[in-house]
């Protein structure tokens, strides 16, 4: 049986290694932060080959004392700690000391320095740990930082290293992620002598995100700030239309530092809840302050995740802001025409306006009654009545204008106009003139999000109505199913279903809710059913009851193919204004998109 005994320094600082020095990018990272923890206002960053032959790093901060580079190698020794608790008021980047310690067990070190007070600086070598005497050096004050071969004396980590692109691009995310947290910083970022980027200290946050991200995603923004207590909230969120397949563009820091936090992440998604579709993400940049006694950021060897004493606030803060910032902002989409010079198919200028399901609606003196279409579910809005098409022509309550010089459509702007002004297109869309285009609204989503709104209303209000069964009606389920259901029992009373166990995996169903009209009860509930059984973890109350009313506002909708009368539209119309967030549905698609008038007149060759 082996022995207990004491490793090797060589082999101490290959572990160290391995828990902070991933591939190139991890030794990118720690050399920038301490540049910038130096007080640099210029970094410059040269790499070769991914970084795997070569990285550079030339600061202009107050550099090393030649007395301190043998310090500045060693491992665990740091200028930014003098005692334990110091390390609950952390306010550098670094902290640990072991990074530069960690970089020269595995690779190829050369350390020059220069304090500004200082005639001449000095220079050090530290070669897979082994460190040479220290020399003088003619350079210019700051700090020069070379590290070559990364990995020549550990084979089998090279060996798992990727594509040079694939390097390249993980050592841009470094600079992207401290470029974007300190925006009157300079760096400039070369490739195989080649200059990549180049990002003066004069652009700022918004410039910087264009430049890493594209003017799309820029144009995108929204600005929010807030403040709880002694937290800070401030940066930009991206329009629900910007949104991505994966988290990759949340960017979320605290006090200057690049997080993961999966709460904070869970608070972004859920301030955009009913603006994204199912597996889709938001994109922000979030800036938190916090006290440093406030968190603890010494939970990880990369720094990346910390500890809050107050999770809680912080994710309420988050979640609200972004809410209250996009109730404000203008939602409604607007269609991007192609190049009207490009080439295009043709199509059969003889298609009937009947034959492509057009049909202009026309007023009538007296409101249909709200029947059901084709046979379907019909409008049910027991809380509006249904009128004819007002006479007046468009009235807009407020006329402004976004940055980019888009018209803003507020949810309140819109009227019924004349009847030559709207019109339905393929028993699916509603098309409306407005003062600077055209509005196409899509009455599925529009009616979801109505309903769904009607539904939230009386729920808070205490007045969901409910149309009790004479008879309760049993309803067959499997073991699992009935499980489930009566698990939320509570929550389903609460949106008027009410339930009770009938024993062999039946329930009993005695009422529903009234504004899912006609819709037969058996029907709901086995949606509702299909709902909770496909939850991948049970789901909070308020996120259960949301789910189950954008699901049963979808089912209670009318649908796409549905032909509508002209007051079941006017109708529809009508509740556009009374409710909010109708730029989209529950699930996140948009209800409406605007043509320009300008991108009209593009496209005949007007302008």
């Amino acid at each position: 049986m082996n022995r207990i005994h004491q490793l090797s320094q060589l082999v101490i600082s290959k572990i160290s290694a391995g828990e902070v020095i991933e591939r190139p990018a991890s030794v990118v990272k720690e050399l920038l932060e301490n540049s910038i923890d130096a007080g640099s206002t210029r970094i410059d960053l040269e790499v070769e080959n991914g970084g795997v032959d070569k990285i550079v790093v030339v600061d202009n901060g107050h550099g090393i004392q030649p007395d301190d580079l043998q310090l500045a190698l060693a491992s665990h020794a740091t200028s930014k700690l003098s005692n334990a608790d110091d390390l609950f008021r952390i306010g550098t980047l670094g902290f640990r000391g072991e990074a530069l310690a960690s970089i020269g067990g595995v690779a190829q070190v050369t350390l020059q320095s220069r304090p500004a007070d200082l005639p001449c600086g000095a220079e050090i070598y530290c070669h897979g740990g082994e460190m040479s005497p220290i020399k003088p050096w003619n350079g210019s004050p700051g700090t020069r930082l070379e590290v070559k071969h990364l990995f020549f004396n550990t084979p089998v980590r090279r060996k798992f290293l990727r594509t040079t692109s694939t390097e390249l691009g993980h050592i841009t995310e470094s600079l992207t992620r401290l470029a974007l947290a300190y925006p009157s910083l300079h760096f400039t970022l070369k490739h195989n002598g080649k200059l990549m980027h180049e990002i003066p200290a004069t652009a700022g946050l918004l410039d910087r995100i264009g430049l890493f991200f594209g003017a799309e995603v820029r144009k995108a923004m929204h600005e929010v700030h807030a403040e709880r207590g002694p937290a800070r909230l401030a940066g930009y969120i991206a329009n629900p239309a910007c949104d991505r397949g994966n988290a990759k563009l949340q960017y979320l820091f605290l006090n200057g530092r690049w997080i993961r936090d999966r709460s904070l992440g869970h608070a972004v998604q859920e301030g955009y809840r009913g603006l994204l579709m199912t597996g889709r993400y938001a994109v922000s940049f979030l800036f938190l302050e916090l006290p440093p006694e406030l968190v603890d950021v010494n939970v990880h060897p990369t720094k990346s995740e910390v500890r809050f004493r107050d999770a809680q606030t912080l994710f309420h803060l988050v979640l609200t802001t972004i809410r209250s910032r996009l109730t404000e902002a203008n939602l409604v989409p607007q269609l991007q025409a192609p190049d009207p010079n490009a080439e295009f198919g043709t199509r059969n200028v003889e298609t009937s306006d009947a034959e492509i399901g057009m049909r202009n609606v026309e007023s009538e003196s007296e409101a249909d009654e709200l029947v059901p279409p084709s046979g379907g579910q019909g409008l049910n809005f027991p809380q509006a009545p249904v009128r004819p098409y007002n006479p007046e022509v468009f009235h807009t309550s407020s006329e402004t204008s976004s940055p980019d010089g888009n018209s803003s459509i507020p949810n309140s702007e819109f009227r019924i106009p004349n009847s030559h002004k709207v019109l339905q297109l393929h028993d699916s869309y509603i098309v409306i003139e407005t003062p600077d285009g055209m509005l196409v609204i899509d009455q599925h989503a529009l009616h979801e999000r109505i309903l769904f709104e009607q539904f939230k209303n009386r729920w808070r209000g205490g007045t969901m109505e409910k149309q009790r069964l004479l008879i309760p009606e049993p309803v067959e389920l499997t073991a699992e199913q009935a499980a489930r259901v009566l698990e939320a029992k509570t929550e389903l009373a609460e949106l008027g279903l009410e339930v009770e166990d009938f024993g062999n995996g039946t329930v009993l169903l005695s009422s529903y809710p009234a504004l899912l009209g006609k819709k037969v009860p058996a029907t709901i509930l086995r949606e509702v059913v299909d709902f909770l059984v496909t939850q991948d973890r049970t789901p909070n109350r308020e996120q259960m009851l949301n789910g189950l009313m954008s699901m049963m506002a979808c089912k209670a909708a009318v649908k796409a193919g549905d032909r509508l009368t002209p007051a079941q539209i006017s109708a529809l119309l009508e509740q556009r204004h009374l409710v909010n967030d109708t730029h989209h549905c529950p699930h996140g698609r948009p209800t409406s998109l605007l043509f320009s008038r300008r991108d009209l007149d593009k496209q005949f060759g007007r302008i």
